[in-house]
């Protein structure tokens, strides 16, 4: 899992910031959230990952993926990706996905 970290990635957006879960209306995304392509996780389809880095919804993206979520009690952890390489602190990163992150058990991995 760790050999991930610091690897450049690319892929697409498919709930960009603002936007609303398409299962849970009611969860709207703070930040951009897709997939990178050609990357299958545990789950059978493209990693997921949350993308830092810019305020406004974007459609595709390449950066650094600076740590990993991993759930518990799921099977596919989440990457974290940094647009431009940023090393945001824990704190930083846990809250921004705890929109979704506080519905599993997991830990940020470095």
């Amino acid at each position: 899992m760790q050999n991930v970290i610091g690897k450049i990635v690319k892929g697409k957006i498919d709930r960009p910031l603002g936007s609303r879960h398409p299962r849970h209306p009611d969860m709207i995304y703070p930040i951009n959230y897709g997939y990178v392509e050609g990357v299958i996780a545990g789950d059978g389809a493209e990693q997921d990952v949350y993308v830092f880095g810019t305020d406004r919804p974007i459609e595709t993206f390449e950066g650094k993926v600076i740590a990993i979520y991993h759930r518990f009690n799921d099977v596919e952890d989440k990457w974290i990706v940094s647009l431009d390489g940023t090393d945001y602190s824990d704190e930083e990163i846990l809250r921004m996905i705890h929109f979704q992150e506080q519905y599993f058990d997991g830990e940020l991995v470095r």
